[in-house]
């Protein structure tokens, strides 16, 4: 690993590492020096979990206080009826910021992670004989229903 990302960093490649734990990054100081003093951009999804410990992930990752911040506040004003994801970006030292991620209703119910709805997603898939036709006629009734309920409000 160590290698790889001063390799990389050389010759103006770019190497990613992706987990779901921040152990997985911290827990070897091997990994931990060769990523973190070769990474000049940094993306973190919702921290919430890691709350009440994200001092030392602040102290390892080099994150500032106002950055703490940031991170802290990913998917905490949920907009209502909206489907998106806020992801943080930091770029060098000093660049940061909150995005928003959200997808078409068709994209999300092909990447969905809820199982109720990945069932239903299976059924209209087999219904229609077509992934694009079952996501589509899915996507279109749930469109249907959402509009019916906002005009009986």
């Amino acid at each position: 690993m160590l290698s790889l990302h001063k390799t990389a960093r050389k010759f103006f490649a770019k190497a990613v590492t992706v987990t779901q734990e921040v152990d997985d990054i911290i827990g070897s100081e091997i990994i931990k020096e060769a990523i973190i003093n070769n990474s000049d951009c940094k993306v973190l999804l919702d921290q919430s979990k890691y709350v009440n410990k994200f001092d030392s992930i602040q102290a390892v990752l080099g994150i500032t206080d106002k950055q703490k911040a940031e991170i802290l506040s990913i998917n905490k004003s949920p907009e209502p009826g909206r489907k998106y994801k806020d992801n943080w970006i930091c770029l060098g030292t000093d660049h940061s910021k909150v995005y928003r991620l959200e997808t078409s209703l068709e994209e999300y119910l092909i990447y969905t992670s809820e199982q109720r709805e990945k069932v239903q997603v299976k059924q209209y898939i087999e219904k229609y004989g077509d992934v694009r036709k079952g996501v589509a006629a899915l996507a279109g009734e749930l469109r249907a229903e959402s509009s019916s309920a906002n005009q009986n409000k």
